[in-house]
């Protein structure tokens, strides 16, 4: 398994997607589809293969390529159009030569809406393909109930039904037709039922929903309870059908599709290619700045680019945004809603995978790489003087005022570093004060620091609001460290970050890495802290009038008070059931002890 493909395996995502192996000449030879690209791709490098044909192709494999997509579904139809485009070796005795379907509204009078697997170009208008016979039979269905559209292969032009040459069959007479062979429904009629069918088709189910309700609402009004059923039943079942693929759209679209990100150093550009409707080719790209590049610049670049090098010559390009670039008669579109809009998302979906994962690779190759990033972040977020390479955050702990404690954790280079945690237990303070606590311990700690000359922190983390930061501030003044180290509170409730002498909080973006590490560092001081309360009290409540008495040790102790649960019932209890538990000679000290 080469470098390349191991990153590759570390960083695909778990989502639905098509996945391309390529040999070490580039070309590709094998196409898959998963709902969990992650595992699929996974399993052949991390599992025993037995069959001859797939261990040499997992031989041959030098490099991963990926396209996520929205759902399991459209992974059927991407890995169809990848496999017809590329042509995979390896997928030739797998490939499925036969064509999804579509459903065609019949370009004739008295239009005809049935299921085909043959595109022809006669003015017929094209939906889907669909990656399910049963949704496409399931929509036909409802179509024939709601709409009651001809089924049958007669030749319905007007001069045909005014000639008297057909006559109604057993569909009028069960009610699935309205008989537009013998002119007993008119073709306006007709065609406004084929026209909201492609409505539906398209996806549009809000438009005719409300004209339908709007009908249905009338004929109530005028107390045409009958014909409001119908319409209701017409209505209730048009929102029940099932919606069709959202990686192909409409069959007439022929477009390139473009999307962008950015970060500090590179662009990422994503191309797609949609050729009848489908999807044919998939590529992300970057681009490294050499100067301050406009993102219109980076795209038309990247356009121009992908163009030139699929020798695309579609007239309709959809992008995020108008780049700085005049094509002749290419007319850049930015949508705002339907299929084009949803073509445009599952290309931004794709930069942005590529992007995480191009980042992910390089902080693999070099763990400080991502260190920097997050610590540069911090100091930019917190507006801090310089990169806090040292953190310590502490924390306060005591329930009802008993065994009060305090908790230091210190995280170096934004990773815990347990060696150097400090547990403390709170001296001067009387009661269940966190204030004064707080002052104390951040006093006791960096007055040590500076007696031994230790390195001390570029940022102090107080968990708590304005009222527990103050009294850490007033210890750092008081031994002359105050303005010398960054200091801020994190309040529990809305997560806000207080700064000193300053009331309004600033609230950080809750996905932020800044947020995360400060709330790690939050979470383990209050982890560290609430394991040694618990240790103290467990230590204060087994400790016993039993610790006084000579010759009886901590193991016969503990089994006392397990079996005994108290030490009144320790007292209560008879001679014999000490001695049972805990043998003669020293049941006998226990006795004595009774006794007085």
């Amino acid at each position: 398994m080469t470098d390349e493909i191991k990153h590759t395996l570390a960083v695909i995502p778990h989502q639905p997607g098509c996945y391309q192996f390529l040999d070490e000449n580039g070309a590709v030879i094998y196409v898959g589809k998963a709902k969990d690209m992650k595992k699929r791709v996974s399993s052949y490098f991390n599992k025993y293969i037995d069959h001859p044909k797939t261990l040499t192709l997992v031989k041959k494999i030098r490099q991963i390529k990926y396209i996520v997509v929205n759902s399991e579904e459209d992974t059927f139809l991407l890995e169809n159009n990848l496999i017809k485009q590329l042509k995979p070796r390896y997928n030739v005795m797998l490939k499925d030569d036969k064509s999804y379907p579509f459903i065609v509204v019949k370009n004739e009078y008295f239009p005809r809406v049935y299921k085909t697997r043959n595109v022809v170009k006669d003015g017929s208008r094209y939906f889907g393909p669909y990656t399910s016979v049963q949704s496409v039979n399931a929509l036909l269905d409802i179509f024939r109930r709601v709409y009651k559209i001809r089924t049958c292969h007669l030749n319905l032009t007007p001069e045909n039904i005014t000639a008297g040459k057909f006559k109604v069959c057993l569909e009028y007479h069960i009610k699935r037709c309205e008989g537009a062979c013998e002119a007993l429904q008119p073709l306006n009629e007709y065609n406004k039922n084929i026209e909201e069918i492609c409505e539906i088709l398209k996806g549009n189910i809000a438009i005719i929903e409300k004209q339908i309700h709007e009908r249905m609402q009338f004929f109530a009004d005028q107390l045409h309870f009958e014909e409001a059923h119908r319409l209701k039943e017409k209505l209730l079942l048009i929102r029940n059908f099932r919606e069709r693929s959202q990686v192909v759209g409409n069959i007439n679209y022929n477009l390139d599709v473009f999307s962008i990100e950015e970060d500090e150093n590179s662009a990422y550009i994503n191309y797609l290619h949609v050729t009848s409707g489908a999807i044919t080719q998939a590529y992300t790209f970057e681009y490294k700045k050499k100067l301050d590049e406009s993102p219109e610049e980076l795209l038309g670049m990247g356009i121009v680019e992908m163009r030139q090098r699929f020798g695309s010559e579609m007239k309709e390009v959809i992008v995020p945004f108008i780049p700085e670039l005049k094509l002749p008669e290419v007319e850049f579109i930015i949508p705002q809603r339907g299929e084009k809009r949803k073509l445009l998302s599952l290309s931004e979906k794709n930069v942005k995978q590529y992007k995480i994962d191009k980042l992910t690779k390089a902080e693999m190759l070099n763990p400080e790489q991502r260190t920097i990033r997050i610590l540069k972040g911090v100091k930019d977020d917190l507006q801090l003087k310089e990169i806090p390479w040292h953190i310590e955050c502490f924390d306060n702990s005591n329930i009802q005022g008993t065994n009060p404690v305090a908790a230091c954790v210190v995280f170096k280079k934004a990773k815990p570093s347990k060696k150097e945690y400090r547990h403390y237990n709170v001296k001067s303070v009387v009661g269940p004060d966190d204030f004064a606590s707080m002052r104390e311990i951040v006093e006791r700690r960096y007055s040590r620091l500076l007696n031994e000359g230790a390195p001390l922190p570029q940022l102090i983390v107080i968990d708590g609001g304005k009222g527990q930061l103050s009294a850490a501030v007033e210890s750092l003044k008081k031994i002359g460290l105050y303005g010398k180290i960054a200091i801020i509170g994190i309040a529990k409730r809305l997560e806000e970050i207080y700064f000193p002498e300053d009331s309004i909080p600033l609230y950080i973006d809750k996905n932020s890495e800044t947020l995360k590490l400060i709330q790690q560092a939050r979470n383990e001081a209050h982890r560290f802290g609430i394991a040694f309360h618990r240790q103290k009290r467990s230590k204060s409540q087994t400790t016993s009038e039993l610790d006084q008495i000579k010759g009886i040790g901590a193991e016969t102790k503990k089994r006392l008070l397990i079996h005994f649960k108290s030490i009144k019932r320790i007292k209560e209890a008879s001679k014999e059931e000490i001695v049972s538990l805990i043998g003669k000679n020293k049941g006998e000290i226990i006795g004595k002890w009774i006794d007085g």
